[in-house]
């Protein structure tokens, strides 16, 4: 079969890959959509972020969806043809935090398309994955797999809104625009958020953003004051979510959440410096949030169920053989959301 490999920076390449036939347990899909994420552009464009690097070709991807092309001895509830998530989580199971509950903390994760191991774990941009069958989730009939391959970012914001707590109700903040802001509105607006403020420093991911609920999308380069009116009376959000990475956007934010809100750190941009007197002083809580577990199910139904809607995220969709094409679309802010491959 063939794959979407990354080789070095810039060298992304369809390459012949190894075949699995499913072992016991085990569950083969071929592939009919994949998301290209941010880590896949990082991959793409420096070959790895923070220490993470590229020590051998790897094929990318993690948000997949497809057919159960078949199945291994012992598994039930999947027949050939069932459409279906992928999963790229597999935590081990038995190590002390998948033991506590905390899967997405597991000391022995293997997640797929990522080369925080080595050899690293192979992604999803193959013509067919073979998983362990407790990675499948079958779709509902009314949900295209293009939507389902929408199933782990969506998974990402539905554990981060967890992390936040009750959102009924609460005046909610959402700094970056991408797909992660972008779900983080949608999730905000299905929690039952009072007012949804998204900001951005691009005009096309806010226009983006105002059609799936924002209250108000700011471009926060063209107006340095636009969160002025939520700053009175020591600040008005209850909720951040910080979806950019960017030092900057977190510390405008702090300004305008009010005492004892809430921040949740989905954005990675490195290390940050931060006015600690002002988190203090306001009793704010700044809360991490790293990947998802039982989210990724519920996203499916979700989705399934038709509560919430992804497709206005998807921006193109581009045959795997044209991936470097793809990737660089995927790079184009002003062009695109969320660009996906098709096999």
């Amino acid at each position: 079969m063939r794959a979407v490999v990354i080789h070095a920076p810039k060298d992304l390449r369809i390459d012949s890959f190894p075949d699995a036939v499913p072992g016991p347990g085990e569950v083969r899909v071929r592939i009919a959509n994949g998301g290209i994420c941010g880590s896949d552009l990082h991959y793409y464009h420096h070959g790895g972020f923070g220490t993470v690097r590229i020590q051998q070709p790897m094929a990318l991807g993690h948000e997949i969806a497809g057919v159960v092309a078949a199945v291994g001895t012992g598994v039930t509830g999947f027949a050939e043809g069932t459409r279906v998530a992928v999963n790229p989580s597999l935590p081990c199971g038995h190590c002390a935090y998948c033991r506590e509950g905390l899967r997405n903390q597991c000391l022995d994760m293997r997640f797929m398309g990522s080369a925080m191991r080595n050899p690293h774990v192979q992604g999803g941009f193959r013509e067919f994955v073979t998983v362990d069958a407790s990675q499948v989730f079958p779709i509902a009939p009314t949900l295209s797999l293009a939507e389902a391959a929408m199933a782990e970012p969506l998974s990402v914001c539905l554990h981060a809104a967890h992390q936040a707590g009750p959102l009924l109700g609460k005046r909610v903040l959402v700094t970056g625009c991408g797909p992660i802001g972008a779900l983080s509105v949608l999730v905000a607006r299905y929690g039952g958020a009072a007012e949804i403020v998204a900001t951005d420093i691009a005009d096309a991911p806010l226009a983006v953003a105002k059609s799936l609920g924002a209250t108000h999308a700011l471009n926060v380069a063209r107006d340095q004051a636009a969160l002025e009116p939520w700053r009175a009376g020591k600040g008005t959000f209850d909720v951040l979510f910080e979806a950019s990475g960017n030092q900057a956007a977190l510390r405008g934010a702090l300004e305008v959440m009010r005492p004892g809100g809430v921040i949740v750190q989905l954005g990675l941009g490195g290390e940050m410096t931060l006015p600690l007197n002002t988190l203090v002083t306001k009793e704010l809580q700044l809360r991490g949030t790293f990947r998802f577990d039982r989210e990724f199910e519920l996203a499916v139904r979700l989705m399934g169920e038709g509560l919430i809607d992804v497709k206005p995220l998807i921006s193109a969709s581009l045959p795997f053989e044209s991936a470097v094409e793809a990737f660089e679309l995927a790079s184009d802010r002003s062009r695109a959301m969320k660009v996906q491959l098709t096999f």
